[in-house]
């Protein structure tokens, strides 16, 4: 093979990513679309032009809330690992995480940065797994909420009644997650289960996620971030529908706002643009709310987002890699 040859791959990854932000862009820019078409665009934008700024600020400050317990999450997970991080660190570095997830496509290219520069003496590896984790332990929590409070409306008296379909897309998603919770931390079950390299890394994933999630002396902290990273999400998107004058029902903000968000998850669109709109004008009229005022809501939650980690910004002139890294330690065994 000759040298021009070798080189051909290394040119076309950026043509690749070329490619993927095209799609993704005319993927949202379609499903926006659409929207403004089936769930009165019209109506939606008198709500916005009308939005209250102080719900607005409340969104805000939610959703800041909501950084700085995620960033002391992750510096929990990390130190549980042998990566001792700084509280200034770990919140300058999260800041500027979630802004490049809210403006590049993928959704992962922030807490990737945040691995390499946080890896200090110990290691990119290392670095690597508290992220993951860190990211793992929120999307759970979400779960774990939603799918309690769908069991809670769904059962009991009175509460809200669920579309079968809704119900059982719900019951779908806690299943899948709770199936990958089980094979993720039972990391010797996931080990048998999986061939050669993959099954290592499985088992390993599953030791990492013991050690920092539920080790006794974290575990505790670990439950107290989760519960208040998913409360102060749930609650910026209830205020930012209170913004446009809608007033969700606390069935619905626990029960069908995880649904909306975790839409985002799925990367077909730019930062889920267009998909958690679509989902908020499919799931809330469940509710009583009007599509065009869900989608009001939604577009909402979705700049406040981006006002929120503005403060981002300050992380790109802000130290250098590594700086605030405390020396590695080695992390004791946990029962």
């Amino acid at each position: 093979m000759t040298e021009r040859e070798r080189g051909q791959p290394e040119r076309a990854r950026p043509g690749r990513r070329w490619l993927l932000l095209s799609i993704q862009s005319i993927v949202t820019v379609a499903l926006l679309a659409l929207l403004w078409q089936v769930a009165d665009g019209g109506a939606a934008l008198a709500a916005l032009a009308t939005a209250n700024p102080a719900w607005m600020l409340a969104a805000v400050l939610a959703l800041t809330l909501h950084t700085l317990l995620a960033a002391e999450r992750w510096r929990i997970t990390a130190g549980a690992l042998g990566l001792p991080l700084t509280r200034r660190l770990a919140v300058r570095e999260y800041y500027l995480a979630q802004l490049v997830n809210s403006t590049v496509p993928g959704g992962v290219v922030g807490d990737a940065g945040r691995a390499v520069r946080s890896r200090g003496p110990a290691g990119l590896a290392v670095a690597a797994q508290a992220v993951v984790v860190e990211r793992f332990a929120g999307q759970v929590a979400l779960l774990a909420t939603m799918a309690i409070a769908v069991a809670t409306v769904v059962l009991a008296p009175g509460g809200l009644e669920l579309p079968a379909a809704v119900a059982g897309l719900a019951a779908t998603i806690a299943l899948g997650g709770a199936a990958l919770i089980s094979l993720v931390v039972a990391g010797a079950f996931g080990a048998r289960l999986l061939p050669g390299r993959a099954g290592a890394r499985a088992a390993d994933l599953g030791r990492t996620s013991a050690v920092a999630l539920v080790g006794r002396r974290v575990v505790g902290a670990q439950l107290a971030l989760s519960a208040g990273t998913t409360a102060s999400i749930l609650a910026a998107f209830a205020f930012s529908a209170l913004s446009v004058g809608v007033a969700l029902p606390f069935a619905a903000i626990v029960a069908l706002v995880p649904l909306v968000l975790l839409t985002m998850l799925v990367p077909i669109t730019i930062s889920g643009w267009g998909l958690r709109e679509g989902a908020a004008a499919a799931l809330l009229p469940v509710a009583g709310i009007a599509a065009s005022d869900a989608l009001a809501a939604s577009v909402v939650f979705g700049l406040l987002g981006l006002v929120a980690v503005l403060p981002g910004l300050l992380g790109v002139w802000g130290g250098r890699s590594g700086d605030g890294v405390r020396p590695a330690a080695t992390p004791a065994p946990e029962s």
